[in-house]
């Protein structure tokens, strides 16, 4: 008969109890008809695609066309119709979608949870999508700093951004009391006609709670079925909200029947502004909270207020484009079968932990792409032509420039590797210090390091800078060992900057510099993350940068290091006691048995006496600890892995005529652990050794030929050590 049939995700298994012979011969019997109904809408299919190449056609040289084959209604009786049928496709005519036209897509976005979820959802849609994307996202200062980075960084071709301050759009809606979780931000699709460029005339607009699973170009060729005055595509609301007998005395806004769901809205703004949907759903508003007060849903009670006053407004999507996974939905009534999921909505406060039947299957489904490679979804849209990406063609420039026969061609390419950057992947609050003498600790970390963090945060109160090397999956890892911590909770002074894996290389000082460029502060401890600062470094930090007068002076404050081979520690808590722990050969000397010369100028024997500051000088391959202004130069990227990655950081320090100062009463002691994957790398591979040496020698020319006469001394000094 030509319709499609769904087989049940719960259809009984053979090793079930109650399963029976009669139930496996109707089993089989359906598979059968399953069989003959894909054949029937294979020839379908070909018939349709032979009238429609017949049909007229578009002149535009290289731009095959793809059809949906997806139905939609326009009503809510041939809707339920159709769930009832299981979904069944319209016959006739399919919307098209240009190969390469570009799909809008307009998100509202603020803070640090939001910018998580954003990611996720831009993945999913990523993930399946096969036509340019133009994200418009309706964004607060901190999730366009987290967010305009991150799309730079992942450099996903044929994709565009743009920012619109949702700062500048509080006053548009502030008038408004809302109870939603959402806060104001919540409310803020209601001018999106006002917001988006008058030349555009549509836009899919989504929560950042959504997880696609299908490709988006089905559902922007819904609006080739709007009729009418039908300008706003949305999905009836899956609970019993809006009915009004969820509770005793619960009263909701006016809706249509059950209401419309606003995760998910198809919005043609051209027309809408043509019948001044501002000045619409404004009147409406002010009417409905005279007696309402305020809103509980946010937006979607005033979208419902104003369908129900309006009912041809609205293009009623077939379920499955918003299953609602909040507690108590029919979203279980929107499928069959797992091929007719389209888009699923988180619409809980509860999340992951909401009660659905199928909650695992979804849960499931979101987390593949929470922890899925991003970098994999660069991919390029053949027979597309992209926009020109400046910093893209300066990335290929300057590969191509790179000789692939080079033996030391991979330690190269790692200096010009892009890495996908996410910063400030917590909540972070930070109150600047009125003396202006804060001091942010900065460090870098792999998922083998987690476990220093708790240490480190008893260890220093202040500020925190981390840049954390992780793939997708380890990032959620780290998420989720970060909201276990009482301690790393219950501090918000800490930004945690994701740069995502790539490469083979531990992109040591790349890490280095994220982590120093997204400080707050005038000044910035320079440490390592197997590092335990002293109890109280953090204030005495803050008094010696007065002391020395490091705002006006070109000073690296050095804080001595020592390091123990036990695990377990009795952490000293003065110099006194350090000194006595030396003695006994419980502590050493930072790297004296393998590396003396690194921490040798601090001059440890003039430290156990020293009670003021004391000079020292810059000698061949040190490399201490340091506390310097934040306008320091950068590491140099070209050092990755193991070796030379401080010591060249010092050197040009030396070269700007920093003076190293180390400080009498402060140390830093390192705790042990098992070798990195670089250093044993270092060890064991020639190469490896031979092509840090070249570098190290590019290196010192460079520094010549940047600060001339000076940096001779750089040649000497290797030459003769």
């Amino acid at each position: 008969d030509g319709k499609p049939v769904s087989l049940s995700p719960l259809e009984l298994q053979p090793h079930s109890p109650r399963y029976t012979v009669s139930s496996q011969r109707e089993h089989e019997s359906l598979e059968v008809r399953v069989r003959e109904v894909e054949e029937e809408n294979r020839v379908l299919r070909k018939q349709l695609s032979l009238v429609q190449s017949r049909g007229p056609t578009h002149h535009r040289s290289n731009h095959s066309k793809t059809y949906s084959m997806e139905e939609g209604t326009g009503d809510s009786e041939s809707l339920r119709a159709g769930i009832v049928a299981g979904n069944s496709s319209e016959c006739g005519q399919q919307p098209v979608v240009e190969k390469c036209e570009t799909i809008h897509v307009a998100i509202v976005c603020a803070g640090y949870n939001a910018s998580r979820d954003v990611v996720t959802l831009v993945k999913s849609v990523l993930f399946h999508r096969r036509n340019p994307l133009h994200f418009h996202l309706i964004a607060d200062a901190i999730a366009k700093q987290i967010l305009a980075t991150l799309f730079q960084t992942w450099m996903v071709p044929a994709v565009r951004i743009d920012f619109y301050d949702a700062d500048e759009l509080k006053s548009e809606v502030s008038w408004i009391p809302n109870k939603h979780y959402s806060g104001i931000y919540g409310l803020m699709k209601l001018v999106l006609t006002k917001t988006l460029p008058s030349n555009l005339e549509r836009v899919i607009v989504l929560d950042t709670d959504i997880t696609f699973a299908t490709d988006i170009a089905e559902l922007w060729a819904v609006f080739h079925k709007f009729k009418g005055q039908q300008v706003l595509g949305l999905v009836e609301n899956q609970s019993d909200w809006y009915l009004g007998n969820l509770w005793k005395n619960h009263r909701p806004w006016p809706a249509l029947g059950r209401g419309y769901n606003t995760g998910v809205i198809l919005l043609l703004l051209d027309k809408l502004r043509k019948m001044k949907w501002e000045q619409m759903w404004r009147l409406t508003a002010e009417r409905e909270l005279m007696s309402m007060l305020s809103t509980s849903l946010a937006d979607q009670d005033i979208f419902n207020a104003v369908i129900k006053q309006n009912p041809f407004l609205v293009y009623q999507l077939p379920c499955f484009w918003n299953v609602q996974l909040s507690d108590h939905t029919r979203s279980e009534q929107c499928y069959r079968d797992v091929s007719d999921l389209k888009v699923i909505h988180w619409n809980s406060p509860k999340k992951l932990r909401v009660k659905n039947k199928h909650v695992e299957f979804f849960r499931n489904l979101y987390l593949t792409f929470l922890e899925y490679d991003g970098n994999l979804l660069r991919r390029e849209l053949f027979g597309c032509p992209s926009e020109t990406d400046v910093n893209s063609e300066n990335l290929q420039k300057q590969l191509s420039e790179l000789d692939e026969d080079d033996l030391c061609y991979e330690f190269r390419r790692e200096r010009f590797t892009v890495h996908r950057t996410h910063l400030y992947f917590l909540h972070y609050e930070y109150e600047p210090a009125s003396d202006n003498t804060d001091v942010t600790l900065v460090a870098q970390l792999s998922m083998d390091r987690l476990q220093m963090l708790e240490a480190i945060c008893k260890h220093w109160e202040g500020p925190i800078s981390l840049a954390l090397y992780l793939s997708d999956a380890e990032a959620q890892q780290f998420l989720r060992y970060a909201q276990g911590s009482e301690v790393l909770m219950s501090r918000h002074n800490v930004g945690y900057h994701i740069v995502y894996k790539e490469g083979q290389f531990y992109p040591v000082n790349l890490l280095r510099n994220v982590a120093m460029k997204h400080i707050s502060t005038p000044y910035m401890f320079l440490s390592d993350i197997d590092f335990l600062p002293m109890y109280g470094l953090y204030e005495y930090l803050r008094k010696s940068v007065i002391q020395l007068d490091l705002a006006n002076t070109k000073k690296a404050l050095i804080v001595p290091a020592f390091e123990t081979l036990r695990y377990r520690l009795s952490f000293p808590k003065s110099k006194a006691e350090l000194l006595s722990m030396l003695d006994m050969g419980t502590l050493f000397t930072f790297r004296y048995h393998v590396w003396t010369k690194g921490h040798a100028p601090t001059n440890f024997a003039k430290w156990r006496t020293a009670t003021t500051p004391y000079r020292v000088e810059w000698e061949a391959d040190f490399e201490p600890y340091v506390v310097v202004r934040k306008d320091c130069p950068e590491y140099d990227r070209r050092f990755v892995g193991f070796g030379w990655n401080k010591v060249a950081h010092v050197m040009e320090l030396d070269a700007q005529e920093y003076e190293f100062t180390v400080l009498p009463n402060a140390y830093m002691i390192h705790m042990p652990h098992a070798p990195s994957f670089d250093i044993t790398k270092f060890r064991s591979n020639k190469q490896y050794r031979i092509c840090l040496k070249t570098l190290k020698e590019e290196f010192q020319q460079d520094m010549s030929r940047h600060y001339g006469f000076a940096a001779l001394k750089y040649l000497t000094a290797e030459n003769n050590s």
